[in-house]
């Protein structure tokens, strides 16, 4: 993690005089000074989450602030001033019907990957019951817990090469209580026991490569989310090359395959796709209409 600033900022948040809403809008003006996205949001965010409120109702929350809870907010916003992540100023984040427990080595689940999730969901619509599911370095858990969780009748199995990352995921899996088979692997090392048993292949991979990423990745990416998730080397397609070589042994015939892609890489995972045996069938948009998964089928050559 980046070091803290020696400076604090100046006081932003007091106790015993403003509502709620006023300590939010003092919060926001701040942030919005210094630069920081959506400054609103992550005011109102915070605050309604220290209060255990939604953000609909700080509008009517007229109580001030106490002196703890002024202390914890004007910290709170300190970080975020730093370009500190909401999600890593809480410890936890929301994704889809979860609420998911982060470290320093789990991916912040973002909602560009809710999509990957309603593409794995539809094939296994699509190809019914049993369904064997595998997902490939699954950092917090999101996607695979996610499959648990809104298909219950799929077995699903989870990669993670992080050791502390995997502890996430299990204490979420169970936070939310699902089942989840996890295994600590480097990409699917290990797991012969799987041969020839996967129906559906998922994956968010390291799809940034580090040359890019200083004018790719907003800070709140590049300086708080782990390396080890986000970069792929110098190539950004280095890692879905490991998967497609990786994994066919693991794959029933006509296995599907949903992998989350970064921007303008659609037709070059599904070339690298094609090159090693796999069909392409198609790519799928998040819900700002930016193409995020590739949708993939294993012919079993």
């Amino acid at each position: 993690m980046p070091p803290k600033q020696q400076e604090p900022p100046a006081r932003t948040v007091r106790a015993g005089g403003a509502s709620a809403r006023e300590a939010a809008r003092q919060a926001a003006a701040s942030l919005e000074q210094a630069g920081v996205p959506e400054p609103v949001a992550s005011a109102e965010f915070l605050l309604s989450e220290l209060l255990c409120i939604g953000r609909a109702e700080l509008t009517l929350y007229e109580k001030p602030l106490t002196e703890k809870q002024a202390s914890l907010y004007e910290a709170w916003i300190s970080r975020r001033l730093q370009r500190e992540p909401v999600q890593r100023i809480l410890g936890y984040a929301y994704f889809r019907n979860l609420v998911l427990d982060l470290n320093e080595d789990t991916l912040i689940p973002r909602p560009d990957t809710e999509s990957v999730v309603d593409a794995a969901l539809d094939l296994i619509d699509s190809r019914g019951y049993p369904c064997v599911v595998l997902d490939v370095g699954t950092g917090s858990g999101a996607i695979a817990i996610s499959i648990a969780q809104e298909r219950p009748r799929c077995e699903v199995h989870a990669t993670e090469v992080s050791v502390l990352a995997l502890e996430a995921a299990r204490a979420n899996a169970d936070r939310n209580g699902t089942d989840v088979r996890f295994h600590h692997a480097d990409v699917v090392s290990g797991l012969g026991f799987l041969q020839g048993g996967i129906d559906l292949l998922v994956s968010n991979p390291p799809y940034v490569d580090e040359t890019s990423a200083s004018h790719r990745l907003a800070p709140e990416v590049r300086k708080w989310d782990p390396p080890v998730a986000l970069y792929s080397g110098t190539d950004e397609l280095a890692f879905f090359g490991r998967i497609f070589a990786e994994t066919p042994f693991l794959l029933k015939d006509g296995a599907g395959v949903v992998l989350e892609i970064g921007d303008g890489q659609a037709e070059r995972v599904l070339d690298l796709g094609e090159k090693h045996g796999f069909s392409p069938l198609a790519v799928r948009d998040d819900l700002a209409g930016t193409p995020r998964a590739v949708l993939l089928r294993w012919e079993g050559h």
